[in-house]
């Protein structure tokens, strides 16, 4: 039987909430024992739960606060093709990277993710010679593209652009010196904490217990200390085998793990900021030969431009802050090929996130640190799961599954299926654009998307917007609670929606997502 035609979740069970995570606690509280312990629900925790329980096995999976908690909500929203990697020579990288973007765009996720131009201005400060590198760079990536398998209708070929056509996609680009503008395109996410809610609710389907706000205390091979942080209970988890996947926090709960974080900026800028962009930009980095300024538009008015690369030393925050000097070089990097340069006071909103990379002997920058990811088995049995990008989430989880198995002398009752299992809310893009809802929603919630507008149909209040200048609807919040596992107004604001990468956005914003948790709380 082929992946595609295998088990699919119980759609019925997919849904998290407050009621389920308590019954489940309880379970374990009990005496419940699973097969698999998954700790940490960011994109890998996620994905491994994923892994594991479409295989048959029983899961439980942990997280200190919340999905998409860490690293996984501070991305670029991009699911790229390893391009950078192929100019430092890790070709294994690159070509891992270009499997997965297609996987995603293709089977698992077609609803999050979506073909993105980028366009690389060629101005004074970019020599002859660097062009022809990134052009050929930009043929081998589409090599990569072909060698994966991903179709042309998914992802265009790249081509060299007039000055005349790179000025009307980028019309704010200085002109003089403009000769023109090398055309790329790539993968881009709806929203990186939504593609970990759609993860953990498929697992959950799959009869995972997905339990946040659940912080583990103590690792074995063999069980777990957690406690309720809600209620302050702790409990003893017993399982066949144990998977840390809490990333840059890794070594904190498994011993011998040296991690060398990299912070990387993203600055959210309003799009009339930017003159009418109509395209990503590619923004080089002087000096730098595989470096780039990546500038990203978005669907809901904003704009992201990251990212910087810059070690981090001492003790790993739980939410990392934006330093002004990474925003003053994210801006000088920006202010270098626009004819009107972004003033600071532009900057509506700047996030950090700290990548968990794996220490090596003879590297000092981690923009040199490679993004291979690496599965280590401790002496006591405990497998944890470091390095790597949100791209190749799907194989990190599935090596660390491959390795929890061995670990634990389990065998699952069927093999790995994850690269071609569609997550919540996909479907074939000829079958999302007959939904009958928004395509803001279908972007963000694929099939589910004609629900929630069933709920704005039926109260007229939840299709209001939540605050002015902001698209998500009421009906959004009360989704997110009913069916997503938000169980505080963070949850809501900062994570199933990204309200809160804008602060006076999320201020305005506040008074809903009270009024969305009451209402859920209240037909309780």
């Amino acid at each position: 039987m082929s992946a595609a035609a295998g088990p699919r979740p119980d759609h019925s069970l997919t849904s998290l909430t407050a009621a389920r995570r308590s019954r489940e606690l309880e379970e374990l509280a009990a005496g419940a024992s699973v097969d698999v312990l998954v700790v940490g629900l960011g994109v890998t925790g996620a994905g491994a739960a994923l892994d594991a329980a479409s295989r048959g096995l029983s899961v439980a999976a942990v997280d200190a606060h919340d999905l998409a908690y860490g690293t996984s909500r501070w991305s670029s929203k991009l699911v790229h093709g390893g391009l950078r990697y192929l100019a430092t020579g890790d070709v294994g990288v690159a070509y891992e990277s270009a499997v997965e973007r297609g996987a995603l765009m293709e089977h698992t996720a077609p609803h999050l993710v979506r073909a993105q131009s980028f366009v690389m201005p060629l101005t004074a400060l970019t020599s002859h010679r660097d062009a022809a590198l990134v052009r050929a760079g930009l043929r081998a990536g589409d090599a990569l593209r072909l060698s994966a398998r991903t179709g042309r209708a998914t992802l265009p070929a790249p081509r060299r652009l007039s000055a005349v056509e790179t000025l009307a996609a980028a019309p704010g680009l200085r002109r003089q010196s403009l000769r023109g503008g090398l055309l790329s395109w790539d993968g881009q996410l709806a929203d990186d904490a939504r593609l970990v809610t759609a993860i953990a609710r498929t697992a959950a389907g799959f009869g995972a217990r997905v339990l946040t706000r659940t912080r583990a205390l103590s690792l074995t091979g063999g069980e777990a200390l957690v406690r309720d942080e809600l209620t302050g209970q702790e409990i003893r988890v017993r399982a066949r085998t144990v998977i840390n996947a809490t990333g840059v926090w890794a070594a904190e709960l498994t011993e011998g793990i040296r991690l060398r974080p990299s912070r990387g900026t993203h600055l959210v800028l309003r799009a009339e900021s930017l003159g009418g962009l109509r395209t990503g930009l590619h923004i080089p980095v002087p000096g730098e030969t595989n470096r780039f300024v990546l500038v990203i538009p978005q669907d809901d008015g904003r704009v992201y431009v990251g990212l910087t690369d810059e070690p981090v030393d001492g003790p790993v925050p739980d939410v990392p802050e934006a330093p002004e000097s990474d925003i003053g070089f994210l801006l000088d990097i920006l202010g270098s090929v626009l004819d009107v340069p972004v003033r600071r006071e532009d900057v509506v909103g700047a996030f950090a996130g700290l990548r968990p990379l794996l220490e090596t002997e003879h590297t000092t920058r981690t923009a040199d640190i490679s993004r291979r990811h690496a599965v280590l088995t401790s002496p006591e049995g405990v497998v944890t799961v470091v390095g790597g990008k949100l791209t190749t989430y799907r194989r990190m989880a599935q090596d660390a599954v491959d390795a929890a198995l061995t670990a634990g002398r389990l065998a699952a009752p069927r093999p790995c299926r994850t690269s071609r299992l569609p997550l919540v809310g996909a479907a074939p893009r000829p079958a999302l654009a007959t939904l009958a809802a928004p395509r803001r929603l279908i972007d963000r919630y694929g099939t589910e998307a004609p629900a929630i507008q069933a709920l704005a149909d039926a109260d007229p209040r939840l299709a209001e917007p939540v605050a002015d200048g902001v698209r998500t609807t009421r009906a959004e919040l009360l989704w997110a609670v009913r069916h997503e596992g938000a169980l505080d107004e963070s949850d809501l604001l900062d994570r199933r929606t990204r309200i809160g990468l804008v602060p006076e956005d999320r201020a305005a914003a506040e008074a809903a997502a009270r009024e969305a948790l009451a209402s859920v709380t209240h037909q309780v």
